[in-house]
């Protein structure tokens, strides 16, 4: 049951990325808060990341608690100081259950603009206001429990258990990945306008990342959509 948890927990985090670039850790132990030094290059620096998290954060808080009911709108923003990260941004809960939204220093130095950088946080927010860790890890577990009880039915041994059951946790987690990230764009616009920040702008960065396509299963759609979300959700503003 552990390491079936466990499985649920690794396929239901991955709708939190911003990228496909890695497996965002379990924990946010090793990410410092925003006041540390963060050695980079590029055009956002520092006190600019500082200046988009005091915009940013207030409207998010401010957004969750008028979208939600009863669910923990106290966001802590941290920066993962590893420098071998790769680029990537996520959200997760800390262990009393407070929304974590970590960015490495390899996403602050990709990010042009302190609008892109405004975009991808509204962007990580949403995910929590939208409970999007919750309904993954869900669907995830769904997944893993079916898969494993179709194999145990036909006479499968253990190890051919477990094998179906992280598909089908993997399967499970992704079988909304795409809607959810869509979901995350749209508000997270709604955000980042609220917070003074034009998130079309924002949106460019999708030009400049791997596009996923459409693949089936895939967990993130395709970068073409995702800016004509934000356009949309931007004409209804």
């Amino acid at each position: 049951m552990k390491r079936l948890f466990a499985t649920v927990m690794a396929a239901g985090l991955l709708s939190g990325c911003v990228e496909m670039t890695s497996m965002p850790p379990a924990t946010t132990a090793p990410a410092q808060p925003v006041s540390a030094p963060v050695s980079r290059s590029g055009s956002v620096t520092v006190s600019d990341f500082a200046n988009v998290v005091s915009r940013v954060e207030p409207v998010a808080e401010r957004e969750c608690r008028a979208r939600t009911s009863g669910a923990n709108c106290d966001f802590k923003i941290v920066v993962e100081t590893d420098p071998k990260a790769p680029s990537n941004a996520w959200q997760s809960l800390d262990a009393s259950g407070r929304p974590v939204l970590t960015f490495t220093v390899a996403l602050i130095a990709d990010v042009q603009n302190t609008d892109e950088l405004a975009f991808v946080m509204g962007h990580e927010a949403s995910h929590h206001i939208a409970g999007h860790l919750a309904r993954s890890e869900q669907t995830a577990l769904t997944g893993a429990l079916l898969g494993g009880v179709l194999i145990a039915a036909i006479g499968g041994d253990a190890t051919t258990i477990e094998t179906a059951q992280n598909i089908g946790a993997t399967v499970g987690a992704r079988t909304y990945s795409k809607s959810y990230e869509l979901e995350a764009d749209q508000l997270g616009t709604v955000i980042a306008y609220r917070a003074g920040y034009n998130p079309v702008r924002g949106a460019e960065y999708f030009t400049r990342i791997p596009d996923p396509g459409d693949k089936f299963l895939g967990s993130h759609p395709p970068n073409a959509q995702r800016i004509e979300t934000v356009r949309r959700t931007m004409a209804t503003l």
